[in-house]
Protein backbone atom coordinates (compact mmCIF):
# COMPACT_ATOMS: atom_id res chain seq x y z
CA UNK A 1 0.00 0.00 0.00
CA UNK A 2 1.32 3.09 -0.76
CA UNK A 3 3.15 4.95 1.48
CA UNK A 4 2.42 2.24 4.59
CA UNK A 5 3.72 -1.22 3.70
CA UNK A 6 0.45 -2.59 4.26
CA UNK A 7 -1.71 -5.18 1.97
CA UNK A 8 -4.04 -4.43 -0.05
CA UNK A 9 -7.67 -5.83 -0.34
CA UNK A 10 -6.96 -9.67 0.48
CA UNK A 11 -8.14 -12.98 -0.82
CA UNK A 12 -11.40 -12.69 2.44
CA UNK A 13 -12.76 -10.03 1.21
CA UNK A 14 -12.59 -10.79 -2.48
CA UNK A 15 -14.12 -14.35 -3.18
CA UNK A 16 -15.15 -14.74 0.76
CA UNK A 17 -18.60 -16.68 1.20
CA UNK A 18 -20.06 -18.82 3.14
CA UNK A 19 -19.23 -22.48 3.12
CA UNK A 20 -21.51 -24.29 4.70
CA UNK A 21 -24.69 -22.70 6.18
CA UNK A 22 -24.87 -20.59 9.79
CA UNK A 23 -27.24 -22.25 11.99
CA UNK A 24 -28.67 -19.09 13.30
CA UNK A 25 -31.37 -19.21 15.54
CA UNK A 26 -35.15 -17.98 14.34
CA UNK A 27 -35.69 -14.18 14.95
CA UNK A 28 -39.24 -12.26 15.34
CA UNK A 29 -41.56 -14.63 15.91
CA UNK A 30 -42.03 -16.81 13.11
CA UNK A 31 -39.73 -15.05 10.67
CA UNK A 32 -35.54 -15.55 10.27
CA UNK A 33 -33.33 -12.61 10.59
CA UNK A 34 -33.26 -10.99 7.82
CA UNK A 35 -35.45 -13.04 5.96
CA UNK A 36 -35.84 -11.97 2.09
CA UNK A 37 -38.02 -14.19 -0.09
CA UNK A 38 -36.37 -14.71 -3.50
CA UNK A 39 -33.26 -12.89 -3.06
CA UNK A 40 -30.13 -15.11 -3.36
CA UNK A 41 -27.69 -12.58 -2.10
CA UNK A 42 -29.60 -11.96 1.64
CA UNK A 43 -30.87 -15.49 2.28
CA UNK A 44 -30.32 -16.42 5.73
CA UNK A 45 -30.36 -19.75 7.28
CA UNK A 46 -32.68 -20.78 10.82
CA UNK A 47 -33.38 -23.93 12.79
CA UNK A 48 -36.95 -22.36 13.17
CA UNK A 49 -36.49 -23.03 17.21
CA UNK A 50 -38.41 -19.69 17.75
CA UNK A 51 -35.28 -18.58 20.26
CA UNK A 52 -33.64 -15.10 20.56
CA UNK A 53 -30.62 -14.77 18.93
CA UNK A 54 -28.28 -12.90 21.67
CA UNK A 55 -25.84 -10.54 20.87
CA UNK A 56 -22.84 -8.82 22.26
CA UNK A 57 -22.07 -5.35 21.50
CA UNK A 58 -18.46 -4.10 22.43
CA UNK A 59 -18.71 0.34 22.93
CA UNK A 60 -22.39 -0.03 23.89
CA UNK A 61 -22.24 2.81 25.43
CA UNK A 62 -21.01 5.60 22.92
CA UNK A 63 -22.48 7.28 20.11
CA UNK A 64 -22.88 4.36 17.43
CA UNK A 65 -23.06 1.41 19.32
CA UNK A 66 -26.22 2.97 21.73
CA UNK A 67 -27.94 3.72 18.47
CA UNK A 68 -27.20 -0.42 17.63
CA UNK A 69 -28.22 -1.57 20.56
CA UNK A 70 -31.80 0.10 20.26
CA UNK A 71 -31.73 -1.49 16.68
CA UNK A 72 -31.24 -5.04 17.61
CA UNK A 73 -33.32 -4.95 20.72
CA UNK A 74 -36.52 -3.50 18.48
CA UNK A 75 -35.43 -6.38 16.14
CA UNK A 76 -35.80 -8.85 18.77
CA UNK A 77 -32.50 -9.40 19.88
CA UNK A 78 -31.31 -10.22 23.89
CA UNK A 79 -28.76 -7.98 23.77
CA UNK A 80 -25.41 -8.21 26.00
CA UNK A 81 -22.99 -4.87 26.07
CA UNK A 82 -19.65 -4.67 26.91
CA UNK A 83 -18.28 -1.42 28.15
CA UNK A 84 -15.66 0.00 30.35
CA UNK A 85 -16.50 -0.18 34.31
CA UNK A 86 -16.01 4.14 33.91
CA UNK A 87 -18.94 4.55 31.19
CA UNK A 88 -21.79 6.30 31.28
CA UNK A 89 -24.61 3.10 31.26
CA UNK A 90 -27.91 4.68 32.65
CA UNK A 91 -29.75 4.21 29.00
CA UNK A 92 -28.51 0.89 28.81
CA UNK A 93 -29.85 0.00 32.15
CA UNK A 94 -32.91 1.51 31.41
CA UNK A 95 -33.61 -0.48 28.01
CA UNK A 96 -33.05 -3.54 30.44
CA UNK A 97 -29.82 -4.56 28.45
CA UNK A 98 -27.14 -6.83 30.11
CA UNK A 99 -24.15 -5.56 31.40
CA UNK A 100 -20.26 -7.01 30.87
CA UNK A 101 -17.56 -4.65 32.23
CA UNK A 102 -14.11 -4.70 30.94
CA UNK A 103 -11.86 -3.60 28.79
CA UNK A 104 -10.84 -4.46 25.48
CA UNK A 105 -7.11 -4.60 26.43
CA UNK A 106 -8.22 -7.33 29.02
CA UNK A 107 -8.45 -10.80 26.98
CA UNK A 108 -10.02 -12.30 30.14
CA UNK A 109 -12.60 -9.95 30.47
CA UNK A 110 -13.50 -9.94 26.65
CA UNK A 111 -13.59 -13.98 26.67
CA UNK A 112 -16.07 -13.96 29.73
CA UNK A 113 -18.48 -11.41 27.71
CA UNK A 114 -18.53 -12.85 24.82
CA UNK A 115 -19.27 -16.38 26.03
CA UNK A 116 -22.69 -17.65 25.63
CA UNK A 117 -23.44 -14.93 22.43
CA UNK A 118 -24.40 -15.97 19.09
CA UNK A 119 -23.45 -12.42 17.14
CA UNK A 120 -20.57 -10.27 18.50
CA UNK A 121 -20.78 -6.59 16.87
CA UNK A 122 -16.95 -5.10 17.70
CA UNK A 123 -18.02 -1.22 17.59
CA UNK A 124 -15.61 -0.39 20.16
CA UNK A 125 -12.58 1.43 19.24
CA UNK A 126 -10.11 4.60 20.33
CA UNK A 127 -10.71 7.21 18.21
CA UNK A 128 -8.77 10.44 17.44
CA UNK A 129 -8.27 12.29 21.45
CA UNK A 130 -5.39 14.50 22.25
CA UNK A 131 -2.65 13.07 24.21
CA UNK A 132 -2.84 9.57 23.58
CA UNK A 133 0.07 7.64 22.63
CA UNK A 134 0.36 5.59 19.60
CA UNK A 135 0.88 2.62 21.70
CA UNK A 136 -2.71 2.62 22.58
CA UNK A 137 -4.48 3.07 19.23
CA UNK A 138 -2.46 -0.28 18.84
CA UNK A 139 -3.79 -1.61 22.35
CA UNK A 140 -7.25 -0.87 21.76
CA UNK A 141 -7.66 -1.23 18.03
CA UNK A 142 -5.41 -4.10 16.90
CA UNK A 143 -4.44 -6.17 20.08
CA UNK A 144 -8.38 -5.65 21.65
CA UNK A 145 -9.95 -6.62 18.19
CA UNK A 146 -7.62 -9.75 18.79
CA UNK A 147 -8.92 -10.47 22.04
CA UNK A 148 -12.20 -10.20 20.69
CA UNK A 149 -11.54 -12.56 17.96
CA UNK A 150 -10.10 -14.87 20.09
CA UNK A 151 -13.17 -15.15 21.80
CA UNK A 152 -15.38 -15.49 19.82
CA UNK A 153 -13.07 -18.52 18.26
CA UNK A 154 -13.15 -20.04 21.60
CA UNK A 155 -16.91 -19.55 22.40
CA UNK A 156 -18.13 -20.43 18.83
CA UNK A 157 -19.74 -17.48 18.18
CA UNK A 158 -22.27 -17.89 15.03
CA UNK A 159 -20.80 -14.55 13.26
CA UNK A 160 -18.53 -11.01 14.08
CA UNK A 161 -19.15 -8.11 12.91
CA UNK A 162 -16.13 -5.77 12.96
CA UNK A 163 -16.69 -2.04 12.50
CA UNK A 164 -13.83 -0.45 10.71
CA UNK A 165 -13.66 2.68 8.83
CA UNK A 166 -13.82 3.70 4.82
CA UNK A 167 -10.77 6.20 6.39
CA UNK A 168 -8.52 3.13 5.65
CA UNK A 169 -8.67 4.43 2.24
CA UNK A 170 -7.68 8.17 2.65
CA UNK A 171 -7.74 10.58 0.10
CA UNK A 172 -10.33 8.95 -2.88
CA UNK A 173 -8.35 9.47 -5.80
CA UNK A 174 -10.97 8.55 -8.14
CA UNK A 175 -14.75 9.00 -6.75
CA UNK A 176 -16.28 7.23 -5.85
CA UNK A 177 -14.50 4.42 -4.54
CA UNK A 178 -16.00 1.08 -3.69
CA UNK A 179 -14.95 -1.55 -1.32
CA UNK A 180 -11.67 -2.76 -3.21
CA UNK A 181 -10.25 0.45 -3.59
CA UNK A 182 -6.68 0.95 -2.68
CA UNK A 183 -5.77 1.38 1.16
CA UNK A 184 -4.07 4.10 2.16
CA UNK A 185 -4.68 5.40 5.95
CA UNK A 186 -3.81 9.01 7.22
CA UNK A 187 -3.23 8.66 10.71
CA UNK A 188 -2.40 6.52 13.91
CA UNK A 189 -6.37 5.71 14.10
CA UNK A 190 -6.72 4.87 10.49
CA UNK A 191 -3.63 2.82 10.29
CA UNK A 192 -4.89 0.65 13.42
CA UNK A 193 -8.23 -0.17 12.38
CA UNK A 194 -6.78 -1.34 9.13
CA UNK A 195 -4.66 -3.60 11.12
CA UNK A 196 -7.53 -4.70 13.03
CA UNK A 197 -9.32 -5.16 9.53
CA UNK A 198 -6.39 -7.65 8.75
CA UNK A 199 -6.82 -9.53 11.54
CA UNK A 200 -10.73 -10.37 11.24
CA UNK A 201 -9.86 -11.44 7.71
CA UNK A 202 -6.72 -13.81 9.05
CA UNK A 203 -9.17 -15.27 11.54
CA UNK A 204 -11.57 -15.72 8.31
CA UNK A 205 -9.31 -17.16 6.38
CA UNK A 206 -7.00 -19.56 9.20
CA UNK A 207 -9.81 -20.82 11.22
CA UNK A 208 -12.60 -20.13 9.22
CA UNK A 209 -13.78 -17.78 12.11
CA UNK A 210 -17.38 -16.18 9.95
CA UNK A 211 -16.91 -12.46 10.08
CA UNK A 212 -17.98 -9.69 8.68
CA UNK A 213 -16.32 -6.09 8.27
CA UNK A 214 -18.37 -2.68 7.53
CA UNK A 215 -16.36 1.07 6.83
CA UNK A 216 -18.92 3.49 7.86
CA UNK A 217 -18.69 6.88 6.12
CA UNK A 218 -18.82 9.95 8.15
CA UNK A 219 -21.08 8.97 11.16
CA UNK A 220 -23.49 12.00 12.39
CA UNK A 221 -27.08 11.83 13.91
CA UNK A 222 -28.32 13.14 17.31
CA UNK A 223 -26.63 12.40 20.29
CA UNK A 224 -23.52 12.87 18.22
CA UNK A 225 -20.59 15.63 19.10
CA UNK A 226 -18.28 15.54 16.65
CA UNK A 227 -19.88 18.15 14.98
CA UNK A 228 -21.51 19.98 17.54
CA UNK A 229 -18.37 23.00 17.39
CA UNK A 230 -19.01 23.16 13.89
CA UNK A 231 -23.27 23.42 13.92
CA UNK A 232 -22.42 26.41 16.72
CA UNK A 233 -19.78 28.48 14.36
CA UNK A 234 -21.73 28.47 11.22
CA UNK A 235 -24.83 29.71 13.45
CA UNK A 236 -22.52 32.83 15.25
CA UNK A 237 -20.92 33.42 11.83
CA UNK A 238 -16.71 32.57 12.95
CA UNK A 239 -16.93 29.75 10.79
CA UNK A 240 -14.21 29.28 8.39
CA UNK A 241 -13.77 27.46 5.29
CA UNK A 242 -10.27 26.18 4.47
CA UNK A 243 -9.87 25.95 0.49
CA UNK A 244 -12.61 26.26 -1.89
CA UNK A 245 -14.86 23.88 0.37
CA UNK A 246 -15.28 21.65 -3.40
CA UNK A 247 -13.69 18.19 -1.55
CA UNK A 248 -16.60 15.66 -1.87
CA UNK A 249 -17.53 14.38 1.79
CA UNK A 250 -19.81 11.38 2.68
CA UNK A 251 -22.38 11.12 5.49
CA UNK A 252 -24.66 8.59 6.82
CA UNK A 253 -27.27 8.95 9.14
CA UNK A 254 -26.55 6.81 12.44
CA UNK A 255 -29.79 5.17 12.22
CA UNK A 256 -29.47 4.05 8.86
CA UNK A 257 -25.66 2.87 9.31
CA UNK A 258 -26.82 0.83 12.38
CA UNK A 259 -29.20 -0.56 10.19
CA UNK A 260 -26.13 -2.07 8.06
CA UNK A 261 -24.24 -3.55 10.70
CA UNK A 262 -27.38 -5.45 12.02
CA UNK A 263 -27.53 -6.86 8.39
CA UNK A 264 -23.89 -7.84 7.89
CA UNK A 265 -24.50 -9.87 11.16
CA UNK A 266 -27.55 -11.56 9.53
CA UNK A 267 -27.30 -11.86 5.74
CA UNK A 268 -25.12 -15.27 5.52
CA UNK A 269 -23.20 -13.83 2.17
CA UNK A 270 -21.84 -11.47 4.00
CA UNK A 271 -19.71 -13.79 6.28
CA UNK A 272 -16.08 -13.09 4.20
CA UNK A 273 -17.37 -9.69 2.67
CA UNK A 274 -16.52 -6.12 3.40
CA UNK A 275 -19.42 -3.53 3.37
CA UNK A 276 -19.19 0.58 2.84
CA UNK A 277 -22.08 1.71 4.35
CA UNK A 278 -23.21 5.59 4.00
CA UNK A 279 -25.34 7.44 3.04
CA UNK A 280 -27.57 7.74 -0.50
CA UNK A 281 -24.97 9.90 -1.67
CA UNK A 282 -22.31 12.28 -1.19
CA UNK A 283 -22.55 16.20 -1.11
CA UNK A 284 -19.09 18.75 -1.22
CA UNK A 285 -18.31 20.51 2.11
CA UNK A 286 -19.49 23.72 1.08
CA UNK A 287 -22.87 22.28 0.41
CA UNK A 288 -23.14 20.65 3.25
CA UNK A 289 -21.97 23.75 5.50
CA UNK A 290 -24.52 26.00 3.38
CA UNK A 291 -27.43 22.96 4.19
CA UNK A 292 -26.33 23.60 7.98
CA UNK A 293 -26.36 27.36 7.92
CA UNK A 294 -30.09 27.14 6.10
CA UNK A 295 -31.60 24.91 8.54
CA UNK A 296 -30.36 26.96 11.30
CA UNK A 297 -31.67 30.35 9.72
CA UNK A 298 -28.42 31.93 9.12
CA UNK A 299 -26.25 33.09 6.21
CA UNK A 300 -23.65 30.71 5.32
CA UNK A 301 -19.83 31.33 6.02
CA UNK A 302 -17.95 33.86 3.93
CA UNK A 303 -15.14 33.56 5.49
CA UNK A 304 -12.13 31.30 3.63
CA UNK A 305 -8.31 30.74 4.55
CA UNK A 306 -5.97 29.02 2.32
CA UNK A 307 -5.57 25.15 3.35
CA UNK A 308 -1.50 24.71 3.67
CA UNK A 309 -0.45 27.81 6.44
CA UNK A 310 -3.60 26.56 8.95
CA UNK A 311 -2.17 22.55 8.14
CA UNK A 312 1.30 24.30 8.97
CA UNK A 313 -0.10 25.91 12.24
CA UNK A 314 -1.69 22.60 13.30
CA UNK A 315 1.75 20.61 13.33
CA UNK A 316 3.45 22.89 15.29
CA UNK A 317 0.41 23.17 17.89
CA UNK A 318 0.84 19.65 18.05
CA UNK A 319 4.73 19.49 18.50
CA UNK A 320 4.13 21.78 21.17
CA UNK A 321 1.28 20.62 23.25
CA UNK A 322 0.55 17.22 22.99
CA UNK A 323 3.57 16.84 25.13
CA UNK A 324 2.37 18.92 27.48
CA UNK A 325 -0.79 17.29 27.97
CA UNK A 326 -2.57 20.62 26.21
CA UNK A 327 -5.30 20.42 23.29
CA UNK A 328 -3.85 22.07 20.45
CA UNK A 329 -6.20 24.88 18.99
CA UNK A 330 -5.69 23.12 15.57
CA UNK A 331 -5.40 19.66 14.98
CA UNK A 332 -3.53 18.43 11.02
CA UNK A 333 -6.32 16.23 11.03
CA UNK A 334 -9.10 18.72 11.21
CA UNK A 335 -7.96 20.89 8.37
CA UNK A 336 -7.63 17.65 6.77
CA UNK A 337 -11.27 17.61 6.69
CA UNK A 338 -11.05 20.58 4.34
CA UNK A 339 -8.65 18.82 1.81
CA UNK A 340 -9.42 14.98 1.57
CA UNK A 341 -12.31 13.69 -0.90
CA UNK A 342 -14.40 11.31 0.43
CA UNK A 343 -17.16 9.62 -1.39
CA UNK A 344 -18.24 6.03 -1.77
CA UNK A 345 -20.09 3.78 -4.39
CA UNK A 346 -22.78 1.71 -1.42
CA UNK A 347 -24.22 -0.21 -4.33
CA UNK A 348 -22.28 -3.76 -2.45
CA UNK A 349 -24.05 -3.68 0.64
CA UNK A 350 -27.61 -2.65 -1.30
CA UNK A 351 -27.57 -5.43 -3.65
CA UNK A 352 -26.02 -8.13 -0.96
CA UNK A 353 -27.39 -6.77 2.45
CA UNK A 354 -30.42 -5.28 1.32
CA UNK A 355 -29.42 -2.31 3.16
CA UNK A 356 -31.45 1.59 2.41
CA UNK A 357 -30.64 4.37 3.43
CA UNK A 358 -33.88 6.08 4.85
CA UNK A 359 -32.72 9.52 6.28
CA UNK A 360 -31.19 11.91 3.09
CA UNK A 361 -29.05 14.52 4.44
CA UNK A 362 -31.27 17.47 4.77
CA UNK A 363 -33.56 15.70 7.18
CA UNK A 364 -30.37 14.57 9.23
CA UNK A 365 -29.04 17.73 9.36
CA UNK A 366 -32.60 19.21 10.14
CA UNK A 367 -32.77 16.21 13.33
CA UNK A 368 -29.66 17.07 14.27
CA UNK A 369 -29.80 20.34 14.62
CA UNK A 370 -33.20 20.11 16.72
CA UNK A 371 -31.21 17.86 19.18
CA UNK A 372 -28.66 20.36 19.88
CA UNK A 373 -31.22 23.13 20.47
CA UNK A 374 -33.18 20.69 22.66
CA UNK A 375 -30.03 20.06 24.69
CA UNK A 376 -28.67 23.84 25.06
CA UNK A 377 -25.74 23.41 22.73
CA UNK A 378 -27.55 25.38 20.08
CA UNK A 379 -29.26 28.82 20.62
Amino acid sequence: MAGHGLAQATEPERAGVLQGKLQLRALRGGRGPNCAAGSRARTTTTDRRFERLKALVTGASGFTGGYLVKNLLQHGYEVRAFVRPTSDTAELKQLGVELATGALENADEVSEAIRGVDVVFHIAALYREAGVPDRRYWDVNVEGTRHVLDAALKHGVNRVVHCSTVGVHGHIEHPPANEFAPFSPGDVYQVTKLEGEKLAWEYWKRHQLPVSVVRPTGIYGPGDMRFAKMYRMIQKGTFVMLGRGDTLYHLTYVEDLVDGIRLAGEVEAAVGQPYILGGETWTTLREFVNLVAETLGVRPPRWRFPVWPVYLAGFLCEKVCIPLGVEPPIYRRRVEFFTKDRAFDISKAKAELGYQPKVDLAEGVRRTAAWYREHGILE
